[in-house]
């Protein structure tokens, strides 16, 4: 590829996008490259604190219950109070929180922080993804979400790199350098990004009924989605809970681990924005069954793994999936959520990763231990095969894309560059 095509292709990926959108993308980028804490937590604990690995496991299931109890409150309050005051409370709160954790040192005290930690830091995902779909054009959404996602895991993979350096020198200084990247987000979204809530009219307001977490409930197709939502979630979770403790019992050191997991975020930072160029315009439905397929099975391939470059190469096959899905499946949410009640319905799809996250560790652990690592990459293709044909059947007569609404909070500027 000459370098004119390639810049060429850069412009059309990135061109065309509101203003504010790449504002909320630069606060996603800067939340992720001070994500140190989730990193180096463990050994905090374990290292630096002397504590046991079981209480280093609770504070990560803590963290996580967190975000389950967070995920639907805050939906609600994206849509009751708006976007921007949502993502303005949850990321003050996150900064203080995370400040605040570096200072415990009382094992209840550490949990009790960590859950905190975890409500707030998951707080703002259905704010940050219901603002997107306000200001973005649908037929630009797969490919807005796709550079959300990309933003996210080049920003993981800097400070997980960033972490290690961080922790030799002082454990607090990175949570302390978490909470002031955290906080400038914060101050990113203050001063740079207006309320994108629609308003609605007096007309609008007498036909549509009120949107509530009952209304979310008695949506079954999206409910339907929401559970599948879930069991890809429990899949593409064994590559952080299940294949390390399957590379540990099969003889391969944590360094080995680390260069097949490393895998994962280099092709999603070289591959998102070509693939999401490719796929932005097909076929939803197919995308998500061949996407469910791909992480299904390229778990599944891990039982026959018996060296680190057939680990990485399984890594390829499920990482594959996860560029592909990430981005329709976050387009999908939207599509089906009505236009005054997207944070109730990000809500309820954020809670679906959030429970899978506390799930997928007791599911790897007892079927590892009970069964074998290989009936735990079985189980995958089953699960992926479910969810393949779950997405074939609630996707048929798929409504159309939602309008944008009709006073659009938001300034054009065509061909910014994400850099």
């Amino acid at each position: 590829m000459s370098s004119a095509t390639l810049r060429r292709a850069l412009r059309e990926s990135v061109s065309g996008l509101p203003r504010e959108f790449w504002w909320l993308w630069t606060s996603t980028l800067v939340n992720r490259l001070g994500a140190f804490v989730a990193t180096f937590m463990a050994l905090y604990l374990t290292l630096d604190r002397g504590y046991s690995a079981a209480f280093a496991g609770l504070v990560a299931s803590l963290h996580g219950l967190g975000g389950v109890v967070s995920s639907v409150g805050a939906g609600v309050m994206t849509d009751r109070l708006g976007r921007r005051p949502t993502l303005l409370i949850a990321q003050a709160s996150t900064a203080a929180s995370v400040a605040l954790l570096g200072f415990m040192h009382h094992p209840v005290a550490i949990a009790a922080v960590a859950f905190l930690v975890g409500m707030t830091s998951n707080a703002s995902r259905p704010a940050v993804q219901a603002m997107m779909a306000d200001i973005v054009r649908p037929e630009d959404r797969v490919r807005a979400f796709s550079l959300n996602y990309w933003a996210i895991n080049l920003g993981f993979a800097i400070s997980s790199m960033a972490a290690g350096f961080i922790a030799e020198f002082s454990y607090l200084a990175g949570f302390l350098i978490e909470a002031g990247m955290t906080a400038a987000c914060a101050i990113v979204i203050f001063l740079k990004l207006p309320e994108s809530r629609p308003e609605r009219t007096l007309t609008e307001k007498a036909a549509d009924s009120e949107v509530g977490l009952g209304t979310v409930l008695r949506d079954g197709r999206y409910m339907g989605v929401v559970g599948l939502s879930f069991l890809i979630a429990l899949v593409f979770q064994q590559g952080s809970v299940g294949l390390p403790v399957a590379m540990g019992e099969a003889g391969f050191t944590p360094a080995d681990y680390g260069m097949a997991i490393a895998v994962n975020g280099v092709l999603i930072v070289a591959l998102q924005i070509p693939v999401t160029r490719y796929i932005q315009h097909r076929d939803p439905r197919r995308l998500l069954v061949i996407s469910s397929l791909l992480a299904g099975y390229g778990f599944g391939l891990t039982a026959f793994a018996g060296s680190i470059g057939v680990f990485a190469l399984t890594v390829c096959v499920w990482t594959l999936a996860e560029i592909v899905n990430a981005p329709t499946q976050t387009s999908l949410v939207v599509r089906l959520s009505p236009v005054h009640g997207r944070g109730r319905y990000q809500g309820m799809y954020t809670l679906s990763w959030a429970v899978a996250s506390l799930v997928a560790p007791l599911m790897s652990g007892l079927i590892i231990d009970h069964y074998g690592a290989e009936w735990l990459w079985g189980l995958c293709a089953v699960v992926g095969t479910l969810a393949a044909v779950g997405y074939s059947m609630l996707m048929r007569r798929l409504p159309a894309e939602d309008p944008q609404p009709t006073e659009p909070p938001v300034t054009a500027e065509p061909e910014v560059s994400a850099a």
